[in-house]
């Protein structure tokens, strides 16, 4: 499996037949390496509807046929747009060909802005858990800390944790570290930072206030195996 990172929250997964890519804001983001002409995933995950997370999913989902799953109301949102979607709910995990979906709760907020200034409800927001070749990856989006990241890291051990340290919207990186320590993952990569002024931050400060767990702090465009 390979794992690379691009940006903000831009996470792609490769597996060995399938290609997952979570939350692709690509178009205004300054920080990615990928271009949505290029982009052809076969599953694209959401973690919830703000405008920076889901990005160019309807162009991506059409062009490359891609299944879109979300949470339940952006999930018929996007349906509207004309792509496929399977929409999930907090607590509940779904079987896929890659492997296994769980959404978890995050403390956010989740609604999409239209070009004519109409903000729509997309439902609550989201983390994800996706498992597959017996490996765990837990994307956190946009969330803060709570106290039951423990219990999800308890029930789902994790191998990556991707977890936001921009703080404003977000966990800032103490907050961050704090959520990594109860997570207990193998390894912790920072997301959602530098983007935008109001969440510019030094990851290394994130990584250094990590005592007990491995940090990657990744450039776009960076990937590992797992």
């Amino acid at each position: 499996m390979q794992i690379s990172y691009h940006g903000h929250s831009i996470v792609k997964i490769k597996t060995g037949n399938y290609t997952i890519l979570i939350d692709p804001y690509i178009t205004g983001n300054k920080l990615t390496d990928l271009e949505v002409a290029n982009e052809k995933p076969d599953f694209i995950l959401l973690t919830h509807g703000h405008n920076d997370h889901v990005g160019d999913t309807v162009a991506i989902a059409k062009a490359s046929d891609a299944l879109v799953i979300a949470p339940n109301e952006l999930a018929v949102f996007l349906g509207w747009q004309g792509v496929r979607t399977h929409g999930m709910n907090i607590g509940g995990a779904c079987k896929f060909n890659f492997g296994t979906v769980k959404y978890t709760q995050a403390f956010h907020s989740s609604s999409y802005t239209t070009e004519d200034k109409e903000i729509i409800y997309t439902g609550m927001p989201a983390g994800i858990l996706l498992m597959a070749e017996d490996k765990t990856i837990y994307h956190a989006g946009d969330t803060a800390i709570f106290g039951d990241m423990e219990l999800i890291g308890k029930l789902h051990p994790i191998d990556v944790a991707f977890v936001p340290i921009g703080d404003n919207f977000t966990m800032g990186p103490q907050d961050a570290a704090y959520a990594v320590e109860l997570l207990n993952p193998k390894l912790a990569v920072p997301i959602h930072f530098n983007t935008f002024p109001p969440i510019e931050q030094d990851p290394e400060t994130f990584k250094a206030l990590v005592v007990r767990h491995e940090v990657n702090v990744m450039q776009a465009g960076e990937a590992f195996e797992l």
